[in-house]
């Protein structure tokens, strides 16, 4: 069977993040049994300004810069505003991973922001372990 009638890109979670103001980590997504997972983009819907200082990283448990190591918040500054997020490609290609199954993926607010709210679309595809 081709690949394209099983195989697809998908909307893999959709995540309130709770605060951008607080220092925190949230899992975003958990690999399911059996599976692995290639994250490929998330899109990050803010509530209202999301303030010039905020960092953000998504990546594994323990390592939550893996997939994205810098995402700014500086011109995210109305509500509605929506960031595209992924590694950058270009003539050297970032190395992306593949999540096992188990595998907690996390977006970490690395530096507070202002006290706003986000919705996080994550897209990606799994295959079997």
């Amino acid at each position: 069977m081709p690949y394209g009638k099983e195989k697809f890109l998908a909307l893999l979670s959709k995540t309130e993040i709770t605060s951008m103001a607080v220092e925190a980590e949230q899992t975003i997504y958990t690999v399911p049994t059996g599976k692995t997972c290639i994250l490929a983009f998330a899109w990050l819907k803010f509530s209202g300004d999301a303030g010039a200082a905020g960092v953000f990283t998504i990546g594994q448990n323990g390592a939550e810069t893996d997939w994205v190591a810098t995402i700014n918040s500086d011109n995210a500054d109305a509500a509605l505003d929506v960031l595209p997020i992924g590694p950058i490609f270009n003539a050297t290609p970032p190395t992306l991973k593949e999540y096992v199954a188990g595998e907690l993926i996390q977006f970490d607010v690395a530096t507070a922001a202002n006290a706003v709210t986000g919705t996080l679309y994550l897209f990606g595809f799994l295959d079997d372990a």
